[in-house]
């Protein structure tokens, strides 16, 4: 099975790598893609050398997947190309997620719906991933009425450019600046830019996003989303109400049982999630369940993961797992 991964030398691209490796997909030749500076550059997978090639190139290689994190303007370039070479396309980017014509996959939830016939499917935004993950059971059970949803996200979901902008601060030396302010000790309440209606475009993502995904349309969800100076791991607290009544005994009996959540829920020994639990995990934890006493069939809950693992890199090699094993791919 030969495998693309374009935008192989960014931070995502770097986890796919990882990823596949970590999880014994078949790969039997790996085809690294990244932009012109990068050709001929040489990546080790699985203790072997592979050089860097550019896209025609590895079209002309013919992969069955190529799995792309090379932003939205590339995907929006490239996709058509190597989907209309018959090579099955899992972006990344925020490129596909609401063309009405893409699949929008995280494979817990929705997988069923793919067939052979899809050549680009889009990976959701990572702090949907995690969110979605945790009240899928939950919205099965009881039916999800709203959503209020605040995120405190690490700068690694912004990129190396963040990453060495906290490190640089962290040191006290001047550089390269991601964001409009200082992130080191420090909050900034806006993630993406915002839109006409004053929300980010962060915002929106998981506004959209959810109910495309859970297939339901009468999902409401509101969000605000915030860049906090951790490096990996994106934390959520979510207040979600429901159709119907719940038992906190039943919630954490759904959550603890369906896959890919670990539930992490023992307040008397102060034991909760952090994003310090979910570095380089791909389960999505959550903690801190309480009713919401100012309203009837409510529910707050803390949701944590590792947004370059499941949030980006992980859920992609699992949608190409899914295809595999439901041979849904050209051979």
């Amino acid at each position: 099975m030969k495998v693309a991964v374009v935008g192989a030398t960014g931070l995502v691209g770097t986890m796919m790598l990882r990823v596949l490796e970590e999880r014994n997909f078949p790969v039997t030749e790996l085809i690294p893609v990244a932009s012109e500076k990068s050709i001929g550059k040489e990546l080790i997978f699985r203790k072997k050398s592979f050089k860097v090639v550019s896209p025609k190139d590895a079209i002309a290689m013919k992969p069955a997947i190529a799995l792309f994190s090379a932003g939205g303007a590339t995907s929006l370039e490239l996709a058509p190309l190597f989907a209309a070479a018959g090579i099955t396309v899992i972006d990344n980017s925020s490129a596909w997620r609401m063309d009405a014509t893409k699949k929008l996959i995280v494979p817990e939830i929705n997988a069923h719906v793919l067939t052979r016939e899809d050549k680009i499917i889009a990976n959701p935004n990572c702090s949907t991933i995690q969110m979605v993950v945790a009240l899928n059971p939950l919205h099965k059970r009881y039916g999800i009425k709203r959503i209020v949803v605040s995120t405190y996200q690490s700068v690694s979901g912004t990129g190396k450019k963040a990453v060495d902008q906290l490190m640089n601060e962290r040191k006290g030396v001047k550089g390269p600046m991601a964001y409009s302010y200082a992130i080191d000790l420090n909050a900034i309440p806006q993630i993406d830019v915002f839109l006409d209606n004053a929300y980010t475009k962060e915002e929106m993502k998981m506004v959209n996003e959810t109910s495309k995904i859970m297939g339901d349309d009468s999902i409401r969800v509101t969000a605000t989303a915030v860049r906090i100076p951790v490096l990996g791991g994106h934390s959520e607290s979510v207040n979600v109400e429901f159709s119907n009544e719940y038992s906190m005994e039943e919630v954490r009996a759904l959550l603890s049982r369906s896959p890919g959540i670990k539930v992490v829920d023992d307040v008397k020994n102060l034991s909760y999630p952090m994003p310090k639990d979910a570095h380089d995990r791909d389960e999505v934890f959550v903690g801190r369940l309480r009713r919401d006493e100012t309203q009837p069939k409510t529910l707050n809950m803390w949701i944590v993961a590792d947004n370059l693992r499941k949030g980006a890199a992980t859920n992609a090699v699992q949608i190409a797992e899914y295809l595999l094993k439901e041979k849904l791919l050209n051979e």
